[in-house]
């Protein structure tokens, strides 16, 4: 293109007040950058915005808008982020890529509400319920998928790529990549207090597959029960029985869970939520901390989830169990609540008389993790993107957060929010509702998705809601809430569970 050409177009994109007939007032309270990124994204994609067209500073189009440089700034990473713009410095930020469109899939009518939310879900629950379509999703357990760092992602692929030699990309080790393993060992040291040697890291393809691959070796080892939490996660439950490895609940109170109860029952394993419970989001108590190490060394074994400890606001860290007593915890964790679950990547660390048979486990599974997102992995650890990605959710999660915060405050009165500490999620208990699934399935009917708590919870309790906050945005969260506290109506005698 003739550069006097290429000047038109750079001038017809950046000129004047009338960008793109943006209306500021359209955008929802709280959300002004996804909303300015979904039109900078929809007008790259129709052409309103061409390939090499430069997009207006951000402190002019800040201006023009009305809004903070802030709102501005945030909009245009996100598409640096999905490697849709790049800024050239003086250049200005210029459009390099169209957003990719998904192939089209056959429409399938929705399931009715009433057949998801249903009083004793089935394993297939979690797949049906994200398939439902919904106008909000408060679903818990989600990161904001759309800060995926993606720029950074490719730059620590490119890095890879450039430094691969030919043999690495032969079957792996299925115990993991040890540039992950050195990776791993090192976060885990530097965010949870974990010192581990490379050689005790397993990486596996999330919890979900840890959890599979200790309840074969458990019941190898004779172990055919595993205490869980109550109320504790649903899926965490589902995995473990589909390992035929019973899970008789332990009481969660408000100092996390009833030592006394594990003890007195007399189980030979439990596994537990410390650092953030879910789903009521309590902290075991140093008390109870220190009784449980105590069992534990006595002979029980500990599997400890630290789904989403990284994630912490308002409190000091937790270190993990893992730290105080590795020769009786099974440690795991994965980056689906801080990257993204699709990415399937987690890893275990496990007491020495098991750590061979997990191996051995892993490998007849399925040889081993895909190798270059290891790899991939391993250099976004270890370059600090992920350490300055994890900063950046911190700031918005706190913002969502305190969005919700307020929402129930005004459209929930006498709730109880639970759990506000740290997270991806609260949980409400609700009195008054009577049966939390019909409150649920009237939310979803009106558009909003949500999680009863009596999912979670194998003995009965309080009915409530576990609400999702980090992928929505504030005006979202505040729309959502207000959804559900108009669903509310009285439900048949019984109780929040069953």
């Amino acid at each position: 293109m003739p550069r006097a050409k290429n000047s038109l177009v750079e001038r017809s994109i950046t000129a004047g007040s009338d960008f793109l007939q943006l209306d500021v007032g359209t955008a929802p309270p709280g959300g002004r950058a996804t909303w300015l990124a979904d039109r900078l994204r929809a007008a790259i994609a129709d052409g309103r915005i061409p390939l090499g067209g430069r997009l207006p500073a951000s402190r002019v189009l800040a201006d023009e808008l009305g809004v903070s440089r802030g709102v501005v700034t945030e909009a245009y990473q996100r598409l640096a982020e999905e490697g849709q713009v790049v800024g050239r410095g003086r250049a200005g930020t210029v459009v390099v890529a169209t957003p990719a469109v998904a192939p089209s899939a056959p429409v399938m009518p929705a399931p009715p509400p009433e057949a998801v939310f249903v009083s004793d879900p089935g394993t297939e629950i979690f797949e049906k319920l994200r398939a439902t379509p919904a106008r909000i999703d408060l679903s818990p357990g989600v990161p904001d998928l759309a800060a995926f760092p993606r720029a950074a992602w490719l730059r620590a692929e490119r890095t890879v790529l450039r430094h691969l030699d030919a043999a690495a990309l032969g079957y792996g080790d299925p115990q993991g990549a040890p540039a992950l393993r050195v990776a791993v060992s090192r976060w885990l040291a530097r965010t949870r207090g974990i010192r581990a040697d490379p050689d005790e890291v397993l990486v596996v393809t999330g919890v979900s597959q840890a959890l599979g691959l200790l309840a074969q070796v458990l019941r190898d080892d004779g172990v055919h029960t595993v205490a869980v939490e109550d109320p504790g996660s649903l899926g965490v439950r589902q995995h473990l029985r589909n390992w035929r490895v019973d899970t008789p609940p332990v009481i969660v109170d408000d100092h996390g869970l009833r030592v006394d109860e594990l003890v007195a029952a007399g189980h030979r394993a439990v596994l537990l939520t410390p650092a953030h419970q879910f789903p009521t989001g309590v902290v075991l108590h140093g008390d109870r901390r220190r009784r449980l190490l105590d069992w534990a060394r006595d002979g029980g074994l500990v599997l400890e989830d630290d789904y989403d400890a990284e994630h912490r606001y308002d409190r000091p860290p937790v270190p993990a169990l893992r730290a105080s007593l590795p020769d009786r915890v099974c440690y795991t964790g994965s980056v689906s609540k801080l990257l993204a679950p699709a990415l399937r990547v987690g890893w275990v660390l496990a007491p020495p008389r098991y750590r061979d048979a997990l191996v051995a486990a892993k490998r007849m599974a399925d040889l081993g993790n895909a190798v270059l997102p290891q790899l991939v992995l391993a250099e976004l650890m270890t370059s600090g993107d992920l350490d300055r990605h994890l900063r950046l959710l911190r700031r918005r999660h706190v913002r969502r957060r305190d969005a919700m915060i307020r929402a129930i405050g005004r459209h929930l009165p006498g709730a109880t929010v639970h759990g506000a500490a740290a997270g991806l999620h609260l949980t409400v208990t609700i009195p008054g509702i009577g049966c939390d699934v019909a409150l649920a399935t009237e939310a979803l009917r009106r558009g909003v998705k949500t999680q009863p708590l009596s999912w979670h919870a194998q003995r009965p309790y309080p009915a409530g809601l576990v609400l999702g906050y980090a992928a929505t945005t504030a005006g979202e969260i505040e729309e959502g809430i207000a959804t559900v506290a108009a669903a509310r109506r009285p439900a048949p005698v019984g109780g929040g569970h069953r």
